[in-house]
């Protein structure tokens, strides 16, 4: 739980925290009780309590094709982002990871990847088809980025898809293959994964430039090279003014995929999957809002406040509370774009065409905004003050008794 201060800094966060809070001790209770399934899901709370939450939106059967294609994928990027294995050793095991889906008696040191398989009814089957495919591809793309380092932004963009527009590329055909939606177009799909992948890119330059035995950085040359000599140069503080320039000049690019996001979101028609795509959506904005033109990114951990991401997931409903984020989230980056950056010209273009797309939509007006109005902040403190005094009091007269 979010502390006391933050609390009332923001108090209309109280109430979502509250709700993610009890969700989330919720999710531990209900585990499945078949073994393969209860191992799927303990291993999903372990490995991502964010997403665990996140795919409870979804049907049984969907829900579990994705838990399965989440651990599969979250397998396959272990071996790739654990730099003491050697190339020699970790290329052959990306390019056959999809091979050992099926292999009960295949094991690394740290992880076997065999699954229980489903039935054979024809939905399963293409789930199946869908994860072995995306597993396939994106083994061989890592496999190539072990080899080559990310040179130009062409060089950015392919990695960033087999990473992560694949994802989006196989979610895709999950959803599909569940009967549920359409099939999406691989460029959209591709878009959604690439929005995602480059905000994380962003936000974890000191995590993964400090990585050791070795980093694996993935900022494209092309961007970075106009600022500084070296890559790591970025963290040291007397770089501070070229650091900030080349991160806004990362964000610039990665807000190029926020339409086509926009696009995708809005033709999706079961409300369960609209929620489980855009609540990382919404949050990678927000996310970008706060890193742009912040040199923290530089120095520590840049995230979403607990409060925010909390009403993100509770008020996240309908495709107007997706274009009010979008258009709030553009408009809290827009008022941080100084007129002396590099980019600014290309960075204000871009967050005018998101905010364009959120007002031609029509539904603004429907909007919550997550950007907090404290017009009776004043107000709900009192009454949050008063609510606490009454629990204290409460639970000390109990106690005395």
């Amino acid at each position: 739980m979010a502390s006391l201060g933050a609390i009332l800094r923001y108090p209309d966060e109280f109430y979502p925290m509250l709700k993610l809070k009890m969700a989330a001790r919720n999710i531990e209770k209900q585990i499945p009780s078949e073994p393969h399934w209860g191992f799927c899901y303990t291993m999903l709370h372990k490995v991502s309590r964010s997403f665990a939450l996140v795919i409870r939106q979804l049907g049984p059967d969907l829900r579990n094709a994705v838990c399965i294609f989440y651990l599969v994928l979250r397998a396959l990027d272990t071996v790739e982002d654990d730099t003491s294995i050697a190339t020699d050793v970790k290329v052959p095991i990306l390019i056959e990871f999809y091979r050992h889906i099926y292999d009960r008696d295949w094991h690394f040191p740290f992880l076997s990847v065999y699954f229980h398989p489903w039935s054979n009814q024809q939905q399963h089957s293409s789930y199946q088809e869908a994860i072995e495919d995306i597993t396939k591809r994106m083994g061989a793309g890592m496999a190539k980025f072990i080899c080559k380092e990310v040179e130009t932004v062409d060089d950015y963009d392919e990695y960033c898809h087999y990473v992560a527009g694949l994802v989006g590329l196989g979610l895709s055909k999950l959803f599909h293959s569940s009967g549920l939606e359409d099939l999406a177009s691989d460029s959209l799909s591709n878009s959604m994964g690439l929005f995602l992948q480059k905000t994380n890119i962003i936000r974890d330059y000191l995590e993964d430039i400090n990585e050791v035995p070795k980093s694996r950085m993935f900022w494209p040359r092309q961007i970075w090279s106009k600022y500084v000599n070296k890559l790591e140069d970025m963290k040291y503080e007397e770089n501070s003014i070229k650091a900030v320039k080349c991160l806004n000049d990362m964000v610039t690019n990665a807000l190029i995929h926020a339409e086509d996001c926009l696009k995708y979101m809005s033709d999706l028609r079961d409300s369960a999957i609209f929620r489980f795509c855009a609540i990382p959506q919404i949050m990678a904005i927000g996310t970008l809002a706060l890193c742009y033109n912040n040199i923290e990114v530089f120095r520590g951990v840049v995230k979403m406040r607990r409060g925010l991401t909390a009403k993100v997931i509770d008020r996240t409903k309908t495709m107007a509370d997706v274009y009010g984020a979008f258009f709030d989230f553009a408009s809290m980056l827009e008022s941080k774009v100084g007129k002396n950056d590099p980019n600014a010209t290309k960075t204000l273009t871009r967050l005018e065409a998101i905010q364009k797309t959120c007002r031609e939509s029509g539904l603004l007006s429907k909007r919550k905004s997550y950007i907090l109005n404290n017009e009776n902040g004043s107000t709900i403190i009192i009454i949050l003050v008063i609510i606490v005094s009454i629990i204290f009091a409460y639970l000390s007269a109990n106690h005395q008794k």
